[in-house]
């Protein structure tokens, strides 16, 4: 009774878009040395910019996975209060790793002295970063359980937390009620990683069949990260990274697809993530693209983005479906994304609980 009708003709409606690995808080333009002139309170203001295009695409809950100085807390808290437009958020805070690992600033010589604010080293050090990052409003914790593509000197297949310090990071952060996802190419980092509890392993590019396993066991996601392994590979053909990093996104890239459909093939959930620290936030949307061509069905994809992502936030009973007493979470699309995946990339309408924006 005294509901509005809205009526977009023939659309095709699904549920709000939902991103499992995002960088609302950096720009393209933020790799490398160029990094170290980026303040925390820069982070903020592109926070700002990017959940805008975010929401705008389709997606209307996401999980941002590193930010310095909490500026991701400051705009989830913004967004909450209605001040700025953007996703719902999970926010990690920074990123925890060892010292030179992925999830430190490698870039600067050690007569700097500078370390990165979750960098850490044995058990009950990485503890104290967990209650740091909880102190301060941070809603998951993110670790570097390997090294990376674009981290200077750290190899993408190599463990980087012994097994106790990946034990005291989950066991601290569930007993704050905090899940942990898990930066994780190589193989033996990875099946670490999920023998310690983590909830979500992000990238998986090197999963082997022991590891996708233990998943099953341990009930662990895969977030997906298509886009970015598409990134990197783009940007090593074009010269715009060269020699280390270069060598390591033509490692790494090329696996991740294969990776992600054999998995999802064993019955491993996976969840849609983007890892968008390369290109304008409105591209997002392409990772359902990228899903279908590695082989999932477009369903499969809808749902990687929507319900499946949902559950890993624990937000199933609000988000991911459109159902009487969810939070009406909508996108509309021209066309019929079942017939042509790329329809989500071309959104006509956002609403966000109840409100079209």
């Amino acid at each position: 009774a005294g509901a509005d009708v809205i009526d977009l003709g023939d659309a095709t409606l699904l549920p709000g878009f939902a991103d499992m690995h995002t960088h609302l808080t950096g720009y393209s333009s933020d790799f490398g040395y160029a990094s170290l002139a980026i303040a925390p309170t820069d982070e903020a203001i592109r926070g700002v910019v990017n959940a805008r295009k975010t929401l705008m695409a389709g997606f209307t809950a996401a999980r941002n996975l590193g930010a310095s100085g909490y500026s991701d807390v400051s705009l989830r808290e913004a967004i909450d209060s209605g001040r700025v437009p953007g996703p719902r958020l999970q926010v990690s805070g920074p990123a925890l790793g060892a010292t030179g690992g992925h999830c430190d600033n490698n870039y600067l010589p050690s007569t700097f002295g500078d370390t990165s604010e979750g960098a850490a080293d044995g058990p009950w050090a990485l503890r104290q970063k967990v209650r740091l990052n909880n102190k301060y409003g941070a809603d998951v914790i993110k670790i570097c359980a390997t090294g990376g593509v674009l981290s200077k000197g750290t190899d993408p297949g190599a463990r980087q937390l012994t097994m106790e310090e990946l034990v005291a990071i989950v066991d601290e952060a569930h007993s704050l009620g905090m899940p942990v996802a898990a930066h994780a190419h190589g193989t033996e980092g990875i099946k670490a990683a999920v023998r310690a509890g983590v909830n979500s392993i992000e990238h998986g590019s090197l999963l082997d069949d022991e590891g996708i396993e233990l998943m099953l066991e341990h009930g662990t996601y895969l977030v997906s990260t298509l886009f970015a392994g598409d990134a990197v590979m783009r940007m090593a053909a074009d010269g715009t990274i060269t020699g280390e990093l270069a060598e390591k996104a033509m490692a790494i890239g090329p696996a991740m697809a294969s990776t992600m459909l054999r998995a999802h093939r064993a019955g491993v959930k996976v969840a849609l993530g983007v890892d968008n620290i390369f290109y304008d936030h409105r591209t997002s949307t392409r990772e359902f693209e990228l899903l279908v061509t590695a082989g999932f069905s477009e369903m499969d994809a809808i749902l990687a983005g929507t319900s499946v992502a949902a559950e890993l936030l624990g937000w199933q009973d609000d988000v991911g479906t459109i159902q009487p007493g969810r939070w009406a979470d909508i996108v509309g699309v021209a066309e019929n994304p079942l017939e042509d995946i790329t329809e989500l990339q071309r959104t006509t309408f956002v609403m966000k609980g109840g409100e079209i924006v």
